[in-house]
């Protein structure tokens, strides 16, 4: 009997989105500064720095927002010039956060935020079905959090992440004329981040964050086949009356390191940059652990499956502006440059990622205690040579994506 490759991404689908890991769509506000940090005029700041809440003006500061994300991936194979392209449905990332000062000193948070998920699909007979036809992905952030200032220019915060996630994964397994669906609704993990923000002159504000890597684990996942016939069940040991099997998983999830700057060239007119650091070389493969199924006849036990990722540690470099044309309205711009976490050596259909240049742009109004931002995005990810020979996976990838935003806020003392 041949492996059955249960492919690369089960789980990493939790995380991931159809141009790559992280997805910047935290802050409406930041989108359309390039996803800046450095920003602590209201309870957006939370989720990238927690710290940053000791400096919001207002005592008590709510916000939230959501997205619209659309992208499209195309796969040529070079040989046979065969085009395939993605039919994505709109992601809805959104996100929610509150900053409360009981105390002059003290302030206390809470963030809820969509920061990885999507929805690829690719059509059923393409090249690459034994890997992928279709993933939907969803994770969820709660952090709650808490920020002393520690001086009148500094101030230390630090968070609690409970993280949730949901993959629903289909394939086709061709060796037996069948498919599998991959499905964990409850996979879970729990990890930390802190943070440092100064503000030495009334000029400049300087942001340093850490968050910390998560295990989301699956402890009950379930794995559904359907096959033609009773002997492709009965080769894999799996009960054909249900055609079903438990699996358990762990995805290690990477460190993220920020340091940001805004400076204020004027009093209208501020200028942002960041540099983040993703610590993806964590994940260096994806071990699968199924109950009964022998997925992986090769293996001295045959239902453990282990993958390789050889993902390495990638960097993203960002630059904004904000220009106040008024107390009431503001124009943002920025731009920045995201690495892809894996070579073209291991790219991989189910969570494709590219190097990518993304602008940005957006306005926002504020009336007196309200705000009101929209902000957009376009990325011009770098199309790649694709030389997966651990799947047989060759061709040319290339893909586009775009992105809108509403926030809304709320600063009333």
């Amino acid at each position: 009997m041949k492996k059955i490759l249960v492919s690369t991404a089960l789980l990493a689908g939790v995380l991931a989105y159809a141009g790559g890991f992280r997805v910047s769509l935290q802050g409406v506000k930041q989108l359309a500064m390039a996803h800046t940090s450095a920003h602590a005029e209201d309870a957006s700041v939370a989720f990238f720095n927690p710290a940053g809440m000791s400096f919001i003006p207002s005592k008590l500061s709510i916000v939230a927002g959501g997205f619209g994300a659309s992208n499209k991936v195309t796969f040529q194979n070079v040989n046979t010039l065969q085009s395939t392209e993605t039919d994505n449905p709109l992601g809805t990332p959104i996100y929610a956060a509150v900053a409360y000062k009981p105390i002059e000193n003290l302030s206390v948070g809470f963030s809820f935020s969509t920061p990885f998920g999507s929805t690829i699909q690719w059509p059923e007979d393409w090249e690459g079905r034994e890997m992928v036809q279709k993933m939907e992905l969803k994770s969820y952030y709660f952090q709650p959090m808490v920020s002393v200032k520690m001086a009148p220019w500094l101030s230390f915060g630090a968070s609690y992440i409970y993280a949730k996630g949901k993959v629903d994964w289909d394939k086709a397994v061709t060796q037996f004329g069948g498919t599998l669906n991959i499905n964990d609704e409850k996979a879970s993990g729990h990890g930390y981040g802190f943070g440092f923000y100064f503000r030495p002159d009334p000029k400049l504000d300087i942001s340093v964050a850490y968050r910390a890597p998560i295990d989301m684990k699956a402890k009950k996942g379930t794995a559904t086949f359907k096959f033609p016939t009773a002997t492709a069940y009965s080769l894999l040991g799996i009960n054909a009356a249900t055609g079903q099997d438990k699996f358990t998983a762990t995805l290690p999830l990477v460190e993220e390191y920020t340091i940001g700057l805004t400076y204020k060239i004027t009093p209208k007119w501020l200028v942002s940059a960041d540099f983040n650091y993703h610590g993806w070389e964590r994940y260096s493969k994806l071990t699968l652990d199924f109950e009964n199924a022998r997925v992986a006849s090769a293996n001295a036990d045959p239902t453990i499956l282990t993958n390789p990722k050889n993902f390495k540690n990638s960097k993203t470099f960002r630059l904004g502006t904000q220009y106040a044309f008024s107390d009431m309205i503001f124009g943002r711009l920025g731009a920045y440059y995201d690495e892809a976490p894996y070579s073209d050596q291991n790219f991989i259909p189910e969570t494709p990622s590219f190097n990518t240049y993304v602008i940005t742009g957006g306005v926002g109004f504020k009336l007196k205690q309200f705000g009101i931002d929209i902000a957009g995005g376009y990325a011009m990810p770098q199309y790649r040579d694709v030389e997966n020979a651990n799947q047989g996976f060759y061709g040319q990838a290339k893909a586009k994506a775009f992105y809108f935003g509403l926030g809304l806020s709320y600063n009333p003392f």
